[in-house]
């Protein structure tokens, strides 16, 4: 993962934004200055509908913390409709990518990258979370935006995962500290996947098409950054902590 990549990710869910924005008060003008014309369509001429637009604008003048309000409303249901059209993409691993239960009712899938010191500090969280719900699956999808050592850590994880050695390699690179190639090859050591096998993965175009794939699924549900948590039809961003993932877990549950 290189430099030049990064922005273009941000920039591209800030763009999106902002036309959801702007999308969103032109439709509610709109909507507004003709709700009454369809309920009496005959009833309401061109002078009512002018003066409906003024009603409606004074309204917002008065009281505009109801655009907000409503943007995020909307946002919101826009999201859980895009979730749900990418929720296989999201809760089907890569290979071992995932921990918990085989069969689970629950999946939260996290995007991380190996270099984030939030999502170390998410690690704890996730372990309890995972060992005290039985029920519960825990998808990791690598997002690595920080640094080119997070792109290749990424890459060897991915073949940890085709190797049934995924969270042993997880842990033990964070574990390690700061993200280098000396830490991603002791890692990967530690879990028997030697050398010359890692440094092959770094840069092996089938693990490239994974990570972008990953960064896609960010675009699609407007990630901006890591952690980033899917639970249910919810997005959480940063270390939320154990307390917001479980209620979002038995709130999903409940659906």
């Amino acid at each position: 993962m290189t430099d030049q990549s990064r922005p273009d990710f941000r920039s591209a869910l800030s763009n999106r934004k902002i036309q959801m924005t702007l999308g969103f008060l032109i439709a509610t003008t709109a909507a507004a200055g003709t709700a009454l014309a369809v309920q009496s369509p005959t009833a309401v001429g061109a002078a009512d509908k002018v003066a409906i637009e003024q009603i409606v604008h004074d309204y917002i003048m008065e009281h505009p913390e109801i655009i907000p309000q409503a943007i995020e409303k909307l946002q919101a249901r826009r999201l859980s409709g895009t979730i749900n059209a990418h929720r296989s993409a999201l809760e089907t691993p890569y290979a071992g990518a995932w921990e918990g239960a085989a069969q689970a009712d629950v999946v939260l899938v996290e995007f991380f990258d190996y270099a984030c010191g939030y999502c170390r500090s998410s690690l704890p969280d996730l372990a309890k979370l995972v060992a005290a719900d039985r029920g519960l699956k825990i998808v990791y999808r690598e997002l690595p935006i920080l640094s080119e050592q997070s792109g290749d850590a990424a890459k060897v994880s991915l073949l940890a995962a085709e190797r049934g050695r995924y969270m042993g390699f997880h842990k033990a690179l964070y574990g390690a500290g700061k993200v280098t190639r000396d830490t991603i090859f002791a890692a990967a050591q530690s879990v028997g996947i030697d050398r010359k096998a890692a440094e092959a993965a770094m840069v092996d175009s089938k693990y490239e098409a994974e990570v972008q794939s990953n960064i896609a699924l960010a675009q699609k549900i407007q990630a901006t950054g890591t952690p980033t948590f899917i639970v249910g039809d919810q997005v959480f961003s940063g270390a939320v902590g154990y307390d917001a993932l479980k209620d979002a877990i038995a709130a999903a549950r409940k659906r």
